[in-house]
């Protein structure tokens, strides 16, 4: 069972309308960290579960890649660059796919996709994973930068249901809360056959997982938390580790010289895609 921060803690406040979040969101850290962050999700079992039996057949990654790709940056680049018109209609359209995703009487666990508690968990690993990426590619950022991206994620899970004040007080709280949790994962063997497909690119055609399956598998591997990575039964060396931080350097090194708009590509054109959507009355997920 996930543990909430205290609800003694004040809520954060908002960030101010100066910060520039765009300026800290890399469009490639999406790619290099997708696979990582759903097995960190996942691995607490209610979510696990939750998406395991899931009865939404058009939300499923391994039928719909695209679709699935799509919806989830989709997500992310409304809470993080939206306005609150645009989050609460994305919230609305996101309720009505989520209504079905309930556990049953022979489901391993009890869940519920409006559960605010699994949903500060699904977003304490995008904001985890979204710092953790930054600062491999860029070096940590400064005391002003991080409070400032940390308050202005709290939009990963108040744009669902999450209720804004269950969101750590701040980034000591968020530690202790991500320690606590984290420590608390597990991967079970139906959630870990799923996340193997999903690191071997079982849902592309072949050429895909023939080009790319192993490389994804090995960036996978990297980013994971050492202990997910034992359960998935990943060797990961030194060697790897360096390896891995110097393309991670490397790509964010060039990514550091581009505009703005180049550089948070393609979460920028998934927010201009729901907008051109929502003006054309289509559906948003």
């Amino acid at each position: 069972m996930m543990t909430s921060p205290l609800r003694g803690s004040t809520a954060a406040p908002t960030p101010p309308e100066e910060f520039d979040v765009g300026q800290y969101l890399d469009g490639s850290a999406a790619f290099f960290g997708a696979a990582a962050n759903v097995i960190m999700q996942l691995s607490t079992r209610p979510v696990g579960y939750g998406v395991l039996e899931s009865t939404v057949d058009s939300g499923k990654v391994m039928l719909h890649p695209i679709k699935r790709t799509r919806t989830t940056l989709t997500y992310l680049a409304v809470a993080m660059l939206g306005s609150d018109e645009e989050r609460a209609a994305y919230r609305d359209a996101i309720n009505h796919s989520h209504k079905p995703v309930r556990s049953t009487a022979s489901s391993p666990v009890k869940y519920n996709a409006f559960d605010p508690n699994l949903q500060l968990w699904v977003a304490a690993c995008l904001y985890w994973g979204a710092r953790d990426l930054y600062e491999r590619m860029h070096g940590p950022m400064d005391d002003t930068a991080a409070d400032g991206f940390y308050r202005h994620a709290e939009r990963l899970g108040s744009t669902l249901q999450m209720p804004p004040e269950m969101w750590p007080a701040d980034r000591t709280a968020f530690d202790a809360y991500w320690t606590e949790n984290l420590a608390k994962t597990t991967i079970d063997p139906p959630i870990r056959e799923y996340f193997w497909e999903i690191v071997d690119l079982k849902m592309f055609p072949r050429p895909v997982r023939v080009a790319f399956g192993r490389p994804h598998r090995w960036v996978t591997a990297g980013l994971l938390p050492p202990h997910l990575r034992d359960e998935m039964g990943i060797a990961w060396s030194e060697r790897d580790d360096r390896a891995l931080s110097g393309l991670l350097r490397a790509v964010g090194a060039v990514e550091g010289r581009m505009p703005k708009q180049v550089k948070t590509f393609p979460v920028n054109v998934f927010l201009w895609d729901m907008r051109i959507r929502r003006r054309l009355g289509l559906r948003l997920v």
